[in-house]
């Protein structure tokens, strides 16, 4: 569990001029927006699949896939079903698989305090059958039990 208890260091000493949480949250200002990418995490292509599986009407599907696509998350792929023409499909992108943890994590925190008993699908390690869990980890791999743990400070 990780709790604040630590001190940013003193407001007046930095800005939160060009916030990423603001730019991202911007990115994927909509439910629908949300909705696409998970369905696209759990293996969607097609137009017809994100339509069907993500309850959205054509348009807004439409409309939201193309804005994935301009932002970066997704790119478009041509397919061909056998005796059928070349149709265009979609696939994440780099930029689009990084987003997975903070979608994952964004899923826990919804299984454990806005679901009754947990959520409709658990994660588990292919490997070995573990549970995935998310985690905050400095690039030395020390877990950060505590935001206090976590020095908060512009760059440089």
């Amino acid at each position: 569990m990780i709790r604040m208890t630590g001190e940013l260091e003193p407001r007046g000493s930095w800005t939160a001029t060009g916030c990423s949480v603001a730019k991202a949250a911007q990115l994927l200002r909509s439910r629908s927006t949300l909705v696409l990418l998970r369905e696209a995490f759990y293996g969607a292509t097609r137009f017809d699949e994100f339509v069907a599986r993500s309850g959205l009407s054509e348009p807004l599907t439409a409309s939201r896939l193309r804005e994935l696509v301009a932002a970066g998350l997704l790119r478009r792929q041509a397919y061909q079903e056998p005796g059928s023409r070349s149709r265009q499909g979609y696939a994440l992108t780099a930029m689009g698989v990084d987003f997975m943890p903070a979608f994952v994590a964004l899923m826990q925190w919804g299984d454990r305090w806005l679901q009754q008993d947990g959520g409709p699908l658990e994660l588990s390690h292919d490997g070995c059958g573990a549970p995935v869990a998310t985690r905050l980890v400095c690039e030395q791999g020390h877990e950060v039990g505590e935001l206090a743990a976590a020095r908060r400070r512009p760059p440089g």
